[in-house]
């Protein structure tokens, strides 16, 4: 009969082997991943001037009020605000209202946050569900911020599909078995065609 500390050091054994496993997995995962280079000086540190004139070219619609700015990418309606004082922006996306999210919606959410939403996330504040994109501010590169834009309104757009800011999948996570689910439930549907 095995004693409490063998147990222990048997589940600490599983621990670290799982955990090297991930570790190496997102390791894999990050080399994979081919990254441009930045087009822009290092030195081109971030402002809300500058972040406009890059948001005037992705909308020139664009309206800005302050530091804040709202804007339609791929009609899909966008809020940024910024922050010099705490060098901060947050790209949102409205998705829906919190009321009577399920457990299964919001363990979704979760599991997206994980491995598939990558520089965006979803969230809850005030009441709604929102996909979210935040970064300090002067430190943003020009790409950076429209990547994110990009993974905020695909975020915003798959929820309750893919739950996927279409940049890929990083590392193990459970997204890729519930996006299989998702593609066979779709199949089973079309049988009937």
């Amino acid at each position: 009969m095995p004693t409490a500390l063998s147990f222990l050091s048997g589940l600490l054994s599983r621990f670290t082997l799982a955990a090297a496993m991930l570790a190496i997995g997102l390791s894999w995962s990050v080399q994979a991943q081919v990254t441009a280079p930045e087009s822009e000086p290092a030195a081109a540190n971030m402002t809300v001037d500058r972040m406009e004139a890059i948001l005037t070219a992705l909308d020139p619609d664009v309206e800005r009020a302050g530091p804040a700015f709202r804007l339609t990418v791929g009609d899909v309606p966008l809020l940024v605000v910024t922050d010099d004082r705490a060098d901060r922006m947050r790209a949102m996306v409205p998705i829906r209202s919190a009321e009577g999210l399920s457990d299964t919606d919001l363990m979704r959410m979760m599991q997206a946050n994980f491995d598939t939403a990558l520089d965006a996330r979803y969230a809850v504040a005030e009441g709604r569900v929102w996909a979210v994109f935040i970064h300090p501010l002067s430190p943003l590169k020009r790409d950076q911020l429209i990547s994110g834009l990009g993974q905020t309104v695909n975020l915003a757009v798959s929820y309750g599909s893919l739950f996927s800011s279409g940049a890929g999948q990083f590392g193990r996570g459970d997204s890729s078995g519930e996006q299989q689910k998702l593609l066979e439930r779709l199949q089973r549907k079309g049988e009937d065609i």
